[in-house]
């Protein structure tokens, strides 16, 4: 048995070979076996945590490897909470959130102190920690909402932020009870308190963001950005601890630090998710269920009634508080039960609390037994409590949020819906990744397969060009499915490259055309000319010309200039939903400059959306050049034009490469020419969305136009 001699298989397992290997298997085997009897997979990592545990089979220690890794899990958890929130929304909803921190704050606490001092008998200063522990949640279910697509709904924005603040409230009053009981409680160690943790989050959200656009912008290697991604995280929890507040809170502002600088649609961000929710998050369902020790209830009924009466007061108290925050912003049914499934989770805080009293001894008894601020038994009620919470927390989130879902996706079907079939043109390997990223801004969230990549050779057929062709077409579908989006290539060969881009438009049927502009060309007389001799006589496709001087992710903000009487163009809706689509998936900022209808039309539509955006009236098309030319650093420009013989037109347009040219070479932006023609097969039915915002837009727009 030279296996078996070769590995330690004495229990607890101490072979790192054969730990990890029963690790992932119960992360694979716990989504196969409870989707079929349709139960959250979270439940399944934390029973199995338990089996495997040292209270269970002692197969598995709960030892450094795994609480490191359980860590990384749980900073991971809140870092994507922080990260996927619509900050539009979150502005829009802060004072929403506030009181609904308020609400799931205060009702446990009162519950919890009620249980503690009148039933239970506690000291003051042990109620008032035994009451915290009910006021924080952790955010365990949010990567079943994550993978729903509702992470934008506006009880989940509320959620978010009221987690934040219920938190570290809950932790306050953690750091003031144990600076009461061990003396330390001055006026001194309050103010070093609140000087330290208004430092934290100067040095997070305002130092945070300048390192980060920087890196992002002069490192592209994909591995270094996502561990710079890890070292964010982890140095803003420790930045947190040294401030003297929890990893957590930490983890969650580094999430809002790079909220801007990872777009929703990139291989970054899906690399982010992937592996959080492939290995780290998996890690601490599992590290949480070790905790559970099911003998300790069978040995002592004083446990179980502490238990109970915690479990009363958290999982009661988040119920009132999420029914009165229903109540309050007449939320519907499913978003209260979203709100109370998402925060009833005890977990992270609670446990760091209890740990905190545990072992803070206040006296010893005659027969020299130390007291403790917590006793056993509120430890392990607090075990049990963690386990019911989570339980519930997934369960209840996994039905809300699947209603949700369900009823976002009927509601956002357009009545005659198009397919959106985009088509790049990508020469050179330079410009791979600055096209599929800004492809994957703008494209509607339901294209994940009508993408298409275009290299035309228009020379002599060659060895070199020909590998050439397939090398860039080779990166860029690997650049498109990194982001889990399918990339179709096409390679062709034509006399010129504008005959062979206008045949492919034909053939695929293409709705949208994006050239890319050479940094160091800009645009040449070549381009020039089968842009107004060739693709703008493709009558029902939008073309879209752009220029990336840096990152899309580090701009900040667009300044956006539309002509006068644009919105009578069959094409202006279309090009304003995928300037919507960079807003949202970037959450840059949208300065909009229009004529007074266009105004009316834009400001209707942002009623009805969540994006940043300002509007000004654009009193002539002269002005708006001056506007652009006066663009600061990590800004950038997006101009809707149109061709010759349309109704917004005028001779100025033919004006504005030569003005690129020679003032924003250094700045991004795009120009924009919708489709002219309405009144054709694809005119009639180019599609809307089947997001929520873009069947506003359209409704908004019918209304307008009655």
């Amino acid at each position: 048995m030279p296996l078996l001699n070769a590995h330690n298989i004495s229990l607890p397992i101490a072979d790192p070979v054969l730990k990890f290997l029963l690790e992932l298997i119960i992360i694979l085997g716990a989504p196969l076996l409870l989707n079929k009897v349709k139960v959250p997979h979270l439940i399944g990592l934390i029973v199995a945590g338990a089996i495997v545990g040292p209270n269970g089979f002692n197969l598995l220690a709960r030892d450094s490897s795994v609480v490191v890794t359980g860590t990384t899990g749980l900073l991971y958890i809140m870092f994507l909470a922080g990260l996927e929130i619509d900050m539009g929304e979150f502005k829009k909803n802060k004072w929403k959130s506030l009181t609904f921190a308020v609400y799931t704050f205060s009702v446990p606490f009162i519950l919890g102190f009620i249980g503690g001092h009148y039933i239970l008998h506690f000291s003051l200063l042990t109620t008032l920690l035994f009451a915290s522990l009910f006021s924080s949640h952790t955010l365990i279910a949010y990567p079943l909402v994550s993978k729903l697509g509702i992470t934008k709904n506006r009880s989940v924005n509320i959620l978010v932020g009221g987690t934040m603040i219920t938190d570290v409230l809950s932790l306050l009053v953690l750091a003031a009870v144990v600076g009461l009981t061990e003396g330390n409680a001055t006026q001194t160690f309050w103010i070093k308190l609140g000087v330290s943790c208004i430092a934290f989050g100067l040095i997070v959200l305002l130092l945070f963001p300048i390192i980060a656009k920087w890196f992002f912008k002069n490192v592209e290697d994909k591995i270094s950005q996502y561990i710079f991604v890890l070292v964010v995280i982890y140095l803003a929890a420790l930045i947190a601890e040294l401030a003297g507040i929890e990893d957590i809170i930490g983890a969650f502002f580094a999430g809002l630090a790079l909220n801007r600088l990872i777009p929703r649609s990139s291989a970054l961000m899906n690399r982010v998710e992937f592996v959080g929710n492939a290995i780290f998050i998996p890690f601490f369902l599992i590290s949480v269920g070790m905790l559970v020790d099911f003998r300790a209830f069978i040995q002592s009924w004083e446990t179980l009634g502490v238990a109970g009466i915690m479990i009363v007061s958290s999982i009661g108290g988040k119920w009132l508080a999420a029914l009165i925050t229903q109540k309050t912003f007449r939320l519907t049914n499913d978003e209260g039960k979203l709100i109370f499934g998402l925060s009833s989770a005890s977990a992270a805080a609670t446990l760091a609390s209890v740990m905190v009293g545990y072992n803070i001894i206040v006296s010893e008894t005659a027969a020299g037994e130390p007291v403790r601020l917590l006793s056993e038994h509120v430890l392990n009620g607090s075990i049990l409590l963690i386990l019911i919470s989570c339980t519930v927390s997934s369960l209840v989130t996994m039905s809300a949020a699947q209603k949700i879902a369900t009823a976002t996706n009927e509601s956002t079907v357009a009545e005659d819906n198009e397919e959106e079939r985009i088509l790049i043109a990508i020469k050179h390997q330079s410009m791979v990744d600055v096209m599929v990223n800004v492809t994957l801004l703008l494209k509607s969230k339901a294209n994940t397969k009508n993408l298409f990549a275009i290299n035309v050779i228009n020379e002599e057929k060659n060895e070199s060009s020909v590998k050439n062709a397939e090398k860039v077409l080779e990166e860029a579908v690997k650049a498109a499915a990194a982001a889990d989006v399918e990339l179709n290539s096409i390679m062709r060969y034509d006399n010129d490259v504008m005959s062979g881009i206008n045949n492919a438009i034909k053939e695929q049927r293409i709705t949208d055309l994006i050239i890319g502009l050479q940094q160091d060309k800009g645009f040449s007389p070549s381009l020039m000319y089968n842009l107004y001799n060739g693709y703008l006589q493709n009558d029902n496709i939008n073309v879209m010309l752009y220029n990336a001087a840096q990152p899309i992710s580090t701009v900040k903000s667009y300044t956006v200039l539309i002509p006068q009487l644009a919105r009578q163009e069959p094409g202006f809706l279309h090009v304003l939903i995928h300037i919507w689509n960079i807003a949202r998936n970037s959450g840059a900022t949208m300065n909009f400059y229009a004529n007074g209808p266009e105004l009316d039309i834009l400001q209707a539509i942002h009623k009805k959306s969540s994006i940043e955006a300002t509007f000004q009236k654009l009193e002539h098309w002269k002005k708006g050049e001056e506007i652009a030319a006066s663009l600061k650093e990590n800004e950038a420009l997006f101009v809707i034009l149109a061709k010759r013989g349309m109704v917004s037109y005028t001779p100025r347009m033919k004006m504005i490469p030569d003005f690129l040219n020679g003032h924003l070479q250094d700045r991004s932006f795009m120009l924009f020419f919708p489709f002219s023609e309405a009144e054709t097969s694809i005119g009639e039915k180019r599609a809307i969305s089947n997001h929520s915002d873009f069947m506003e837009i359209g409704r908004a727009i019918k209304k307008l136009f009655g």
